[in-house]
């Protein structure tokens, strides 16, 4: 029998009683790119750099939370007769989606008490969710976790071309298996790429990047979940089970579907969640294109609104070639009217002084070597608040 030792340890450092591992490593590198690529589009629309941190540190914990949460939950014949392993996390036992929730509503609540639009603020951080999971599964990859079905080693060397240390951490107990942490790893990339190039396209409306990356990722993760052996599932009725084996069923032609233990479940939540979430992005992006809802565009000025009013963040750099064609949003306008306003009084107060002067003092300006006081209109400021996944 052929046997490869694990190329990497997944303990990165040891400090006495306290591992620093792999996984946890990379999962930490991915949330930081993904976090820089949201400062560095929330600088386009005169969003702090602050913002985004804090929002990383409510939305990090939240996230483990609730990723736990949603493991024990489906797992809960595990956990119900020892109580204090729910919260042993660094034996494994976490979910994306659970994750996604948990993010998801922290986030929605900090960034409704700051007096940000929900919709926009997902907008920019969606293609870091990517980024995030792009990366992440990579720990899957030390951990040798998160795989799919068996597979023969021509397959992966012949057919998908992967390279040796990928096939040879793919063979685990004697046999090969599908590296599903690769597949959905690349789709997220292919996510990115298409998100990235999206948002800067004039048709893109408010919440539309977000509720492309719900669609986007969860099309992957409904067809990889489908390859998977080790699937978080449930006992569900049957006409459940046969119609999410029947949208997974154009996949045959090219894989077998994972082996799931009856006896364990017939429905892969991961499935059912992904098909739901399809559902309502697709109809939330129908709804409020017709209703209006989706009026803003995605490159338009972010309204803040806070007790003291509403005032649109100005635009900074990289805008779009064709922005300066069009007009803004109507609460763009209506934030700044009342800014326009105070500048239009003080050119005429400026104007009604100038005209006051007497005569003689015009003269003596004119004659006078010393120079005049510049002053500028002033504008209106803005507070710039700015182990085991499934």
């Amino acid at each position: 029998m052929r046997v490869f030792e694990l190329a990497i340890d997944p303990v990165l450092l040891r400090l006495g009683p306290i591992n620093l591992t792999w996984y946890g490593t990379i999962i930490g590198f991915g949330a930081l790119l993904g976090l820089l690529l949201a400062i560095r589009e929330g600088r386009r629309f005169g969003i702090s750099s602050d913002f985004f941190m804090d929002l990383m540190l409510i939305g990090t914990p939240s996230a483990l939370i609730a990723a736990r949460a949603y493991y024990v939950a489906f797992q809960w014949e595990n956990y119900k007769d020892n109580f204090r392993e729910i919260f042993a996390i660094w034996h494994g036992g976490i979910a994306i989606y659970g994750a996604l929730i948990g993010a998801v509503i922290s986030g929605a609540i900090y960034i409704r008490v700051k007096g940000y639009p929900f919709w926009r603020i997902a907008d920019i951080c969606a293609p870091s969710f990517l980024v995030g999971q792009m990366i992440g599964r990579w720990g899957n990859f030390v951990n040798q976790e998160a795989y799919g079905g068996p597979v023969e080693e021509s397959f992966l060397r012949d057919t998908l071309h992967l390279p040796d240390f990928i096939v040879n951490q793919m063979y685990i107990n004697g046999t090969y298996y599908h590296p599903t942490f690769l597949y959905e790893s690349l789709w997220n990339l292919a996510g990115l790429v298409l998100l990235l190039v999206l948002r800067r396209q004039s048709f893109m409306r408010a919440g539309e990047v977000f509720l492309g990356y719900l669609i986007w990722y969860s099309a992957g993760r409904f067809f990889i979940e489908g390859l998977r052996t080790d699937s978080l599932a449930f006992q569900g009725p049957e006409w459940l089970a046969s119609l999410l084996n029947g949208l997974w069923s154009p996949m045959t032609a090219l894989f077998e579907q994972g082996y799931l233990d009856p006896n364990y479940g017939n429905v892969r939540t991961s499935q059912l969640l992904a098909v739901l979430l399809i559902a309502a992005g697709i109809a939330l992006v129908i709804y409020r294109r017709l209703s209006g809802a989706s009026s803003e565009r995605y490159a338009d000025p972010i309204i803040v609104r806070r007790p003291d009013g509403a005032a649109a963040l100005p635009l900074k750099g990289d805008r779009m070639a064709d922005e300066a064609d069009e007009p803004a949003s109507d609460a763009s306008r209506d934030a700044n009217a009342p800014n326009e306003r105070n500048i239009s009084r003080e050119s005429e107060a400026a104007d009604e002084t100038e005209a006051d002067k007497p005569s003689e003092d015009k003269a003596q300006d004119a004659g006078d070597t010393k120079p005049a006081d510049s002053t500028g209109a002033k504008g209106l400021q803005h507070d710039d608040d700015s182990g085991r996944t499934v």
